[in-house]
């Protein structure tokens, strides 16, 4: 801080107050009478300093407008497949509630408590939205005030000691609206933060209800297993017995027993995936993998039906989309802060304070000392660096305008993989549920055939290890149209309203 010292002229309450601004061109000189009163000083300076008339400012560069996509009118994939049905059950925003499971509701209640990715997202949220509140500060004077003590002297002289304090404030107008661009530009980007964060939340919860199915399959795939290895621990003693009383011969003891170990293995293999889905899960609720634990419950998930909406509508509730269109407008915005360079600048200055010889007289309306000045700075050479700026927002632009219309197309072919997915393996599954039923009446013909001594134990364990693969293809199917349907719905962007608007 430049401190106010006291000059020695003719008029001795002339005082010289410093500008506090590098760029100001004019200090002002202000007499203080000994008989002025302190209070209105100050009066005149602050008012001089706060009513500076508003000037006809304008704000410098293009207009956020956002650019228009190609938006079909219609799904693809979702002809013949959507069906008009009752409002009410859709998905809106606990979209897994549609599931009916309450061990998933749970589940997801406790991501959006405990999960850490979801609580860094939310921090550099607030992040983003303390910046709009830094830059909206630019519009605004800044005001400063300190103290201090200088002795001075000249040969052996004793020297004098001088004593301030003083009150500063600098405001730069913004004339051509650099520091409202800003505002925007930090203002969308709080906008996108919020997007990401709606986003990490969105894709979390797909996340655990991804695992979450996937482990529901294993239990049902495991329980499944676990039948059969009753079922062929009966047929292994059956064959022990048949050897032993003659009937059969060895061979279809070793075959037994091997089809026994075949499915153990494959009881042990599931053992390990579902711990590996429980660990995942438990990470994912923000909970240590050793004191989690999902138990094992009767595979009964439904299917639900989603509707697909307007593609039109996937450009307002797809987070990733509104991140990448938030980007994209203060990407224009900066294109104006970048301009604005080429403008002059107008800065207001003031200071006010008291300097004295004597700390008794610091007060004193004698030691009163106060300024304001006004600068105005223009870049007249810079061998283009400013051009170089603005060039560099425009392609800024340029690239977020890309990404945002290559989100989009992602977001449609996402929302079209996963209703032509959905689609066939609905067809699949019809068929699968033929293969599994030829498959256990094939078994029973054939184990009514060994029965009667016209085939062998070989063509029954055959069979019956083409029936377990068939069975457990249905299982695996189930589990993929439920990722599938989850998948379909972060598609979607999670909520949404119903057709109609209908609440």
């Amino acid at each position: 801080m430049k401190r106010m010292k006291r000059i020695n002229t003719d008029n001795p309450n002339r005082v010289l107050v410093p500008s506090l601004s590098a760029g100001t061109k004019h200090a002002l000189l202000y007499p203080c009478s000994s008989g002025s009163s302190v209070s209105s000083v100050f009066r005149r300076f602050w008012a001089a300093l706060c009513t500076v008339p508003l000037l006809a400012a304008c704000a410098v560069g293009p207009d956020y407008e956002r650019p228009p996509v190609e938006t079909p009118a219609a799904y693809k994939e979702s002809k013949d497949w959507v069906l008009a049905r009752p409002a009410d059950a859709q998905p809106k925003g606990k979209w897994w509630e549609v599931f009916n499971d309450p061990v998933l509701g749970g589940l997801m209640e406790q991501v959006e408590v405990s999960n850490q990715t979801l609580a860094g997202a939310e921090a550099r949220y607030r992040q983003a939205s303390a910046a709009v509140g830094a830059a909206r500060a630019g519009l605004f004077p800044t005001v400063g005030a300190g103290a201090g003590a200088t002795r001075a002297g000249r040969g052996e002289g004793s020297g004098t000691t001088t004593y301030d304090v003083s009150l500063d404030a600098r405001w730069e107008i913004d004339l051509w609206g650099r520091v409202r661009r800003q505002i925007e530009a930090t203002r969308a980007g709080e906008q996108a933060s919020a997007a990401d964060l709606e986003n990490v939340r969105l894709s979390l919860q797909a996340q655990l209800a991804t695992a979450y199915f996937s482990l529901r399959v294993a239990d049902a795939g495991r329980a499944l297993l676990e039948e059969n290895i009753k079922a062929f621990e009966t047929s292994y003693r059956i064959a022990q017995n048949r050897y032993a009383a003659g009937v059969s011969a060895k061979v279809d003891v070793v075959t037994a027993e091997a089809q026994l170990k075949s499915v153990q293995a494959q009881e042990l293999d599931l053992r390990a995936t579902r711990a590996q889905l429980e660990h995942a899960i438990a990470v994912l609720v923000g909970k240590p993998p050793a004191v989690f634990s999902v138990a094992p419950v009767q595979f009964n998930l439904r299917l639900p039906e989603i509707p697909a909406g307007l593609p039109s509508r996937l450009l307002e509730r797809r987070p990733d989309v509104a991140v990448a269109e938030r980007r994209m407008a203060a990407a224009n915005e900066r294109i104006g802060i970048a301009q604005a360079a080429y403008f002059p600048s107008l800065s207001l200055t003031g200071s006010a304070g008291f300097a004295s010889s004597s700390v008794a007289n610091l007060f004193n309306a004698s030691s009163l000392a106060w300024s304001l000045g006004a600068g105005l700075g223009l870049t007249l050479l810079d061998f283009g660096a400013r051009e170089a700026e603005v060039k560099i927002a425009r392609a800024g632009y340029d690239e977020a305008v890309a990404a945002y219309r290559q989100s989009v197309l992602a977001a449609f072919q996402d929302v079209e993989d996963n209703l032509s997915t959905l689609r066939w393996l609905a067809e699949e599954h019809q068929v699968q549920r033929d293969a599994v039923r030829l498959a256990r009446e094939s078994v029973q013909l054939t184990l009514n055939q060994y029965k009667a001594g016209t085939v062998g134990y070989l063509n029954v364990v055959l069979l019956q290890a083409a029936q377990l693969n068939e069975e457990r293809q249905a299982v695996t199917l189930v589990g993929r149209q439920l990722a599938a349907t989850v998948s379909l719905i972060r598609a979607l962007g999670g909520a949404w309203d119903p057709p109609g608007g209908a609440s």
